[in-house]
């Protein structure tokens, strides 16, 4: 198992259904898009395990064109539970088993 610990801003997307995400630094990114070279799904998705304070979940990590980097989308259910919300830095942890 790979797991990576990170803080990152979550922000809401700016279209329809106002998603939140936070997107990983770019190092990170790329260090992930090595480890799991050959594992995309479509839209070039990394399935994960996530994990905010006392919350886990699984997921997918989206690329980020704009950023190079990946995207991870907080559920609703997550920020309610951790008290999160756009602006926050959250401290999360990334889970990938190969």
């Amino acid at each position: 198992m790979f797991r990576y610990d990170v803080q990152a801003e979550i922000w809401v997307y700016p279209g329809k259904g106002g998603w939140h995400f936070v997107t990983l630094p770019p190092e990170l990114g790329a260090r992930i898009k090595t480890t799991m070279a050959g594992m995309a799904r479509p839209w070039g998705s990394l399935g994960v395990e996530a994990v905010i304070g006392q919350t886990r979940w699984r997921t997918s990590l989206f690329p980020d064109k704009k950023s190079g980097s990946l995207l991870l989308p907080i559920k609703t259910a997550v920020r309610v539970r951790e008290g999160l919300r756009a602006g926050d830095t959250a401290k999360l942890t990334i889970e990938m088993q190969l």
